[in-house]
């Protein structure tokens, strides 16, 4: 079993410092994990009461059974998790506004490989900090997973993206909201984040911009890259050619169904 440790933020005393409104339907934020899931999940947080955010846990299938008040209402409720389609994943959430957040593969396997490095991260994988694994193959192991622990990059997108596509749920792309979150000022941010916040069924304020510098400070996130505390090998920035090829051929197509040029 794998813990996640991350230490705790102040977004909710931060909530208090603007004028909130009530969601009209549920909102869940469903995310493939390591896609940037608290930088989105802290975003929102800012346009929604603190006294409607399901903050339980991190909803998945495992423990869907026992949140199911997060769906329900009223009041309706903001809410987040890694759930992997299945029907009665699909059933639960429908009368929510379902957004989807996804990242590029190539980076995925990068990310995750840190992750399973980091001291924020521990359970049975733990022998992958301490055995003399290189670079490159701590990331095949992201790719191909390991037997009864851990799955694979294409089992992982394979359920916890690509089932979900049609459903009628919202599309984020990691990159695209990192690139908006970097230039607020610009009219394709404020464009960027007028749809995103339509989509989960937000009026957008004229603070807008100040609420999202906030949710999107990497100190509020535990697990955002530069607060990892990292031991063994070192990752590059960069997934190599050889690992790209691997990725292709465990999971052809699945960069161009998920909107990335091959």
């Amino acid at each position: 079993m794998q813990t996640i440790h991350v230490k705790p933020d102040n977004l909710d005393e931060r909530n208090a410092e603007f004028p909130q409104t009530p969601l009209d339907h549920p909102v869940f934020l469903n995310s493939l994990p390591k896609s940037g899931s608290h930088l989105l999940r802290n975003i929102i947080r800012m346009f929604v009461p603190v006294e409607h955010q399901y903050n339980a846990d991190f909803i998945q299938f495992a423990n869907l059974k026992r949140h199911v008040a997060a769906f329900d209402g009223p009041p309706a409720k903001l809410s987040w998790g890694h759930l992997f389609f299945a029907d009665i994943s699909a059933a639960t959430t429908g009368g929510a506004r379902r957004i989807l957040l996804v990242r590029d593969p190539y980076d995925w396997v990068l990310a995750m490989a840190r992750f399973m490095l980091s001291d924020e991260f521990s359970g049975d994988l733990d022998i992958l900090k301490k055995a003399p694994l290189t670079a490159e193959e701590l990331m095949n192991v992201v790719i191909f997973g390991l037997p009864r622990q851990s799955p694979g990059l294409h089992e992982t997108f394979l359920f916890n993206a690509v089932a979900w596509l049609g459903t009628g749920e919202y599309l984020v792309r990691f990159e695209e909201l990192r690139e908006a979150v970097k230039n607020l000022d610009s009219d394709e941010s404020e464009a960027y984040f007028a749809n995103l916040l339509e989509a989960c069924g937000i009026a957008m304020p004229d603070d807008w911009r100040e609420r999202v510098r906030i949710g999107a400070d990497p100190e509020q996130s535990g697990t955002a890259r530069q607060n990892l505390t990292m031991r063994g090998v070192s990752i590059p920035d960069t997934l190599p050619q050889a690992q790209r090829d691997i990725v292709d051929l465990v999971s052809p197509r699945l960069r161009t169904i998920l909107g990335y040029a091959q």
